[in-house]
């Protein structure tokens, strides 16, 4: 439940002040600022924290990926999250999000273990606010703003604000910035892996050294860029429902699957459709279908299988979860063998393509790999320029599809057992065959 937590000795031996307390409290949530001591809570009675218009609120929600855990998160009218304590940390349902007596607003988990903190414990903070913009401040008592969520952004920005050069946008392993070149990226950094830029897309080199740079979505629709000097700023993309002004939130995000995408939202819908995404293919995101994964598309929509009968998902529910060897390359009871996979490339993005490209013809590039020992698999170029990615990497992203001029080449145990024509476990398979040396 919502509560307010008066400091000193004796604090709650007063019913009447308790009263008025919580009567305080439920006039607060609907738009006033939250004093210190003021606190929520997952249980299904808990009161929200909202912005004057009732446009934005805080509340704990379900988490998407553990739906008896839960995530205080900023919402949109109708639910549609746009920011969240501790990067969407999750605590149990004993678990609060307070605003201590020192001025830190903290994610606390059942036990009462601080999870994530704003860092402004002694700062001078008298309250909280959610303004109706969507940023929750943290501000002293002459209403001067110390921290806000919009400088602290976790995988989304709103229309109304400023994401600058040297922000970070996380969802999982993926992260987006933009640097003061005005260059966008989109990165996959996994834990025990090499850190893989997929998207890096350049959109002006004229702006002023060493100046911040600001994406905003605006208004109307349209992504853009300035940096402070422009008198017209650098368009990036239009939404494909730009200039229209219906009673709607517009907004970037990070999604789980790695792209960078802007939507907008009715008010009360609940729903955010898709405008435009930064990855017109999302097959050629990194890691989309998890180690040794394969993407290929199911009509429309990507799907994830593996590259052969000699793997097996990790996690059979989860298509994306990734594929493991039914043996492993050590524990082969004979040779190994490459085998041939069609049409498919194992991504090679930067910092690998440094290290992993060659200019040899495919039978050289299968059998490099094949007498390597670091080398798990390789892809030859069918597109003129002669290329071959050797993968040492401990993380492969394979994308397949019957448009790609490639052939490549994964290492496993003999005999190669290739997936069958139109499997379920790599539907666009054109065929496969097993070369060994």
């Amino acid at each position: 439940m919502m509560r307010h937590l008066r400091g000193g000795p004796g604090a709650g031996a007063d019913l009447a002040v308790l009263s008025c307390s919580f009567l305080l409290l439920s006039i607060l949530s609907h738009g006033a600022d939250m004093p210190l001591g003021s606190s929520l809570s997952p249980a299904a009675n808990s009161a929200s924290w909202s912005s004057p218009n009732s446009t934005f609120s805080l509340s704990f929600k379900p988490s998407p990926t553990s739906p008896s855990l839960f995530v205080a998160a900023v919402t949109y009218t109708g639910g549609v999250p746009v920011w969240s304590a501790g990067a969407g940390a999750a605590v149990d349902s004993r678990g609060s999000l307070r605003l201590s007596s020192s001025g830190d607003l903290q994610l606390v988990k059942g036990s009462g273990a601080v999870l994530w903190s704003s860092g402004t414990a002694g700062r001078g903070v008298a309250a909280a606010a959610l303004q109706d913009s969507g940023n929750l401040v943290l501000k002293n008592s002459r209403g001067r703003i110390l921290w806000q969520s919009f400088d602290h952004p976790t995988d989304t920005v709103v229309m109304s604000q400023s994401f600058t050069s040297g922000m970070n946008l996380t969802s999982g392993p993926y992260v987006f910035a933009v640097d003061r070149s005005g260059t966008l990226t989109l990165n996959w950094a996994s834990a025990g892996a090499s850190p893989v830029t997929y998207f890096n897309k350049g959109y002006n080199y004229t702006f002023t050294a060493k100046k911040t740079l600001t994406l905003t979505m605006q208004t109307n629709g349209i992504v853009s860029l300035n940096d402070g000097s422009l008198v017209n700023p650098v368009l990036v993309a239009y939404s494909s429902n730009y200039g229209e002004s219906d009673d709607m939130l517009r907004f970037m995000r990070l999604d789980s699957d790695g792209n960078f995408r802007a939507y907008s939202s009715a008010r009360g819908s609940g729903t955010a459709t898709e405008q435009w995404s930064a990855v017109a293919d999302q097959c050629q995101v990194f890691g989309y279908c998890g180690n040794m994964g394969v993407c290929s598309y199911n009509r429309t929509s990507p799907v994830c299988g593996c590259p052969s009968r000699n793997f097996e998902l990790v996690d059979a529910s989860n298509p994306r979860s990734g594929c493991k060897r039914k043996t492993e390359l050590q524990d082969c009871p004979g040779n190994s063998t490459m085998l041939q996979v069609d049409n498919t490339q194992l991504l090679t993005y930067p910092p690998q393509i440094a290290i992993e490209q060659f200019y040899v013809g495919i039978t050289a590039c299968r059998l490099n790999c094949l007498v390597a020992s670091s080398c798990v698999g390789a892809t030859a170029l069918s597109d003129g320029s002669g290329l071959c990615w050797l993968k040492v990497s401990n993380f492969i992203s394979a994308y397949q599809s019957p448009s790609l001029p490639s052939t490549s080449f994964v290492k496993v145990c003999f005999p190669g057992e290739p997936n069958p024509p139109g499997s379920a476990t790599n539907p666009s398979s054109p065929g496969t065959s097993s070369l060994h040396g």
